[in-house]
Formats: structure tokens, sequence, C-alpha cells
């Protein structure tokens, strides 16, 4: 398992993850995510931008404490080169 250490938001959904190691990856969130229950007010795109690591967990979070799984970011995630 690798962790989140940076995160950047670069449209829509979409954003850039660095995992350990220094590996970047683009994922869009959407495509894994129903934007409902907790990821619900991830509908407005102010709030989405809002995300943040939690390096307690290694992984990206939400002020609401939506998080996602380090595993599954990676694996659905496309290398950038």
């Amino acid at each position: 398992m690798k962790d989140v250490i940076s995160v950047k938001h670069v449209a829509g959904s979409r954003l850039v993850l660095t995992f350990e190691g220094n590996e970047s990856r683009e994922i869009d969130i959407a495509e894994i995510v129903p934007f409902r229950g907790v990821f619900e007010p991830l509908r407005d795109s102010d709030y989405f931008k809002s995300v943040r690591v939690n390096t307690d967990i290694g992984t990206i979070v939400w002020p609401n404490g939506a998080d996602l799984c380090p595993d599954v970011l990676y694996e659905k995630s496309t290398p950038l080169n």
C-alpha cells in the first residue's frame, strides 16, 4: 500500500495525486464515487476543491470526513509521465 502524500485539483472532479516514492497519477473521482451520502457535498465545485491529504491515514479527505482508500485511488488512477 502506498500513501498519498499530496493532492492537486486539476479540473472538474479530476485530481493529481502524488504517492510515496513521488509517483504522480491522475484520477477522476466522479468515475469511482457516486456523489451521494457522505460524498454528496462533492457535487459543489468549491467544496470538492477543499480536498486535502490526511497524513495520519495516508489518503485524501474532505472537511466532512469523507475519504477514499489509497489502494483504490492508486489502482483506479492513471500514471502521469
